[in-house]
């Protein structure tokens, strides 16, 4: 059903699965801040090999079975130049055409396919689910469920963290979810849902499920709905009307500031598209695949006629 493959960005290499379709086109796939490909990408990637696409769904540097040091380290600037790399590489790909080339991400990766559509012109479609696209207004709303001495403590280790790396100390890392009053990235009401939604029955044993302290940091100043006007293919946003991690506000306006954009709303929170909403999630995405990538099977190549 999908094999290894990886590609190199910047000083190190990026570990993917690659599942073959049926048709030219490929949709290039990448998970949440700290969410590696498996329990990220697989439930819609096989769906969306199931309707005839390739799939190349990708670790970012420093996480999962891509390469990087230091470990749980999430750099915004590097992550996109993965992205870049990713879609290269999925163009040299069998089969795959370089004219039919989706993306889609989650959270904080749907944010990155705002910034990277906005870079890349040439896809033919793009997909953001449950995006995270305005980093302060996120934090201000993380703010309403977090106590004020657990985020003390979270911007204090993220501080730390980032000092002592400047003297070469391995990072100090947080959860990423957790009940309010742990020191966690996320402790809104929706997030205690990623185990069951991302990793049911502990499906993913190698997952490490935390990240640098000063990678939270970073992402709370990061705002890729800036760049939704400047997106040119057609985009998707799925948003899920309670979704109190990443915000359905900001992601349903940065979809009506771009040109080709389009909006899905759901209900539930933020990780509702892997769970009971996942049905209506994956059939309005194969859909708008569908209507922007080729859907028929390859033709042979026609064998040359006599000289």
């Amino acid at each position: 059903m999908r094999d290894q493959t990886r590609f190199t960005s910047g000083d190190s290499e990026c570990a993917a699965w690659h599942y073959p379709g049926a048709t030219a086109a490929c949709v290039i796939m990448a998970a949440g801040l700290g969410v590696t490909k498996e329990p990220g990408t697989d439930l819609f990637a096989r769906r969306f090999q199931e309707a005839g696409f390739h799939v190349l769904a990708f670790d970012y540097r420093h996480f999962g079975a891509s390469g990087g040091r230091p470990r749980q380290v999430a750099r915004v600037r590097e992550q996109i130049a993965d992205w870049h790399a990713a879609i290269d590489h999925a163009a040299t790909l069998p089969g795959v055409h370089p004219a039919q080339l989706a993306i889609w991400g989650f959270s904080t990766s749907g944010g990155h396919v705002l910034r990277v559509a906005a870079d890349r012109p040439g896809l033919a479609a793009a997909i953001a689910q449950t995006p995270s696209v305005d980093g302060p207004a996120v934090g201000r709303n993380a703010m309403r469920h977090q106590t004020p001495a657990a985020m003390l403590r979270l911007t204090g280790r993220g501080l730390r963290d980032a000092v002592g790396a400047l003297a070469g100390h391995p990072p100090r890392l947080v959860a990423l979810d957790g009940p309010p009053g742990t020191v966690a990235v996320l402790t809104t009401p929706d997030a205690q849902d990623s185990g069951r939604a991302l990793n049911p029955g502990d499906r993913y044993p190698q997952w490490q499920r935390g990240v640098a302290a000063r990678s939270a940091l970073r992402f709370a100043v990061y705002r890729p709905g800036r760049w939704a006007a400047r997106v040119r293919c057609p985009l998707l946003v799925v948003v899920a009307d309670q979704d109190q991690v990443a915000l359905p506000g900001p992601a349903a306006r940065a979809a009506g500031r771009a040109p080709r954009g389009e909006l899905v709303r759901l209900p539930g929170g933020h990780y509702a598209p892997f769970l009971d909403q996942h049905e209506p999630a994956a059939t309005a995405e194969i859909a708008f695949l569908q209507a922007h990538l080729p859907t028929r099977a390859k033709r042979p190549s026609a064998p040359a006629g006599p000289c």
